[in-house]
């Protein structure tokens, strides 16, 4: 009897330690589809916020990616998608400590570093902006060098370092000739320079490049103002007419419609 009751003892603490065992093993399994749950909750707020902003409604993509970071605080597309929010939203300072986030979290976050520029440029901080692009382009896995470089070539027109300017925005159309932000930027240089005739043909081919209706209402406006210098009072009073019907509700319609006035 004495055997049978040791071998009934040891066969219930054999199952219990089974019991504990299935215990722990479905604890654990609940624990890791409850993160799996979370991070999927995450992800589905962060999409529909980027379709929000995509849809220029920020206010309501902020609210998505905030109940996103609630779900998935070191995820570092949540952070840079906030950032782009507070951006559009027009809040600076919010918008560079979730930038700054999102880089702590994943240093080679192209995207995070190239709106982090934008911004310092935004805030006139152009050395930050210079050191924060120099970063990038030295990145041989940054896939879109010729943004940047603009970025930089802009910080350093700004600055007055206009040789370094030049070099950078060079170098980017190098990279793609079709980057109209590097063109702009080349051809208020030569212009600012005295070298009219290359401003002219630089914003004409910002034109051929179409880049859309405010970008050409600026552009007819620079053309305008170069017309003007070289007394070409006519073809200036077309460019103005040009800039005020592309966008006229933007500001270089506006500053168009004061121009005319004083020509006409």
């Amino acid at each position: 009897m004495r055997f049978r009751r040791g071998v009934r003892y040891a066969t219930a603490a054999v199952c219990l330690g089974i019991a504990a065992l299935f215990i722990t093993g479905c604890a654990t399994a609940q624990k890791q589809a409850d993160e799996r749950n979370r991070l999927r909750k995450a992800n589905s707020h962060l999409d529909i916020g980027i379709g929000y902003l995509e849809s220029d409604r920020s206010a309501l993509a902020l609210r998505e990616f905030l109940i996103a970071e609630k779900l998935d605080p070191r995820n570092a597309r949540i952070q840079y998608a906030l950032g782009e929010a507070y951006f559009a939203r027009g809040k600076s300072e919010e918008s560079e400590l979730h930038l700054k986030r999102a880089l702590e979290l994943y240093p080679d976050h192209h995207d995070a570093r190239l709106s982090l520029t934008a911004l310092y440029l935004l805030q006139e901080r152009y050395a930050e902006a210079v050191e924060q692009c120099d970063v990038l382009v030295d990145d041989p896995t940054f896939p879109a060098p010729h943004r940047a470089l603009a970025n930089r070539g802009l910080a350093q027109f700004s600055m007055g370092r206009i040789a370094e300017a030049r070099q950078s925005l060079e170098l980017a159309r190098d990279y793609n000739a079709q980057y109209w932000p590097a063109l702009l930027t080349l051809a208020n240089l030569e212009a600012q320079e005295g070298h009219r005739l290359e401003a002219i043909g630089l914003l004409q081919e910002i034109l051929q490049i179409g880049p859309g209706p405010r970008v050409e209402s600026e552009v007819n406006y620079r053309l305008a103002e170069i017309y003007i210098a070289l007394g070409k009072r006519q073809r200036a009073i077309g460019h103005l007419s040009t800039s005020v019907a592309r966008a006229p509700e933007g500001p270089w319609a506006a500053k168009s419609q004061e121009y005319l006035k004083l020509l006409r």
